[in-house]
């Protein structure tokens, strides 16, 4: 910032803490103030630029009970692991109102997507909706302790698409992972490879491929109106991207395989966990990877150590 600029910041400054009851004519500000203020001006303008303040911090969704006039209200479900039960919840508008209209996104009313903290436990499940009391519900237990965040990913019937969540406490004590980068996952016999990379503030493209016993898979079955469907989080906060898959929407009975094609956006540099859901012979199954986003121009993660999916809950729920 330049001596002028900064004598502008400075009265304005004083302006905004007095200005509600005194009137100001002109700030005054010491000569020796001025005079190291032009130093850091010249130091700022030789062989070494000023360095630039840091960016904004991208838009974020799923980080937030409410939006958009729209709540995730509370979740009644088991508060114990093993304990068998019902996870349900409303989403509420206005007063409290239980919204009860919905449009189809993705082929589902809704999606609810449930993960621990640390990112394990991942979920994606459908639960059905009571249109008299607008109550989504479907049984649910818990195979792990832990503190647990609950994504509805909907759109009203009235509104555009929101992302919102809650957390739920699961009673009993465990022991948190912190996930290593990876782009391969082995599941069920199947072996799923991430490539391409996550860039902070640009629309990256990221290319899924699934193998079996080292031959690709050319049986993929459509699931939620692609091949796959590939949900990211972004460790720490568990922000929720939209993630969207790249060509023509396959049709009942078509198969494709075995790379299928996403364009992400990471609002921020950071670490990723990723979740592709894929369908083969009836049956979707989870891969897990976890991947870091660089700034624009930064190098970028390139671990290929496999992890092994997140372990199965018993809830197909897809």
């Amino acid at each position: 910032m330049n001596p002028a600029t900064k004598l502008a910041a400075f009265g304005a400054g004083l302006v905004v803490a007095f200005g509600g009851a005194y009137g100001i004519a002109g700030a005054v500000v010491p000569d020796s103030t001025v005079a190291q203020w032009n130093a850091e001006a010249d130091q700022g303008h030789g062989g070494h630029a000023a360095p630039a303040a840091p960016a904004a911090p991208g838009a974020v969704n799923g980080v937030s009970l409410s939006a958009d006039g729209l709540t995730f209200a509370p979740v009644a479900a088991p508060r114990a692991v093993g304990e068998a039960g019902a996870l349900s919840f409303r989403i509420e508008g206005a007063a409290g109102a239980p919204i009860t209209a919905y449009t189809t996104t993705h082929e589902k009313d809704l999606h609810l997507i449930v993960v621990r903290t640390d990112g394990t436990r991942f979920r994606h499940v459908h639960p059905s909706l009571d249109r008299t009391t607008g109550t989504w519900s479907l049984p649910w237990s818990w195979a792990e302790a832990g503190t647990y965040r609950l994504y509805a990913d909907f759109a009203p019937a009235t509104g555009s698409p929101v992302t919102l969540s809650r957390t739920v406490e699961v009673a009993g004590g465990y022991a948190p992972v912190d996930p290593a980068p990876s782009r391969t996952a082995q599941v069920d016999g199947f072996t799923v490879t991430l490539g391409g990379d996550l860039t902070a503030g640009a629309s990256s493209p990221l290319t899924l491929r699934v193998s079996r016993d080292g031959a690709p898979v050319t049986a993929l079955q459509p699931y939620l109106g692609a091949f796959g469907h590939l949900v990211a989080l972004r460790q720490g906060d568990l922000a929720f991207l939209h993630v969207h898959p790249e060509g023509a929407e396959p049709k009942p009975g078509d198969t494709g395989g075995p790379a299928v094609a996403f364009r992400a956006q990471a609002p921020t540099a950071g670490r990723y966990l990723l979740y592709l859901d894929f369908q083969v012979d009836g049956v979707v199954r989870t891969a897990s990877f976890v991947l870091d986003a660089g700034a624009s121009g930064a190098p970028q993660n390139s671990t290929t150590a496999p992890v092994p999916a997140p372990p199965a809950d018993g809830h197909g729920g897809h």
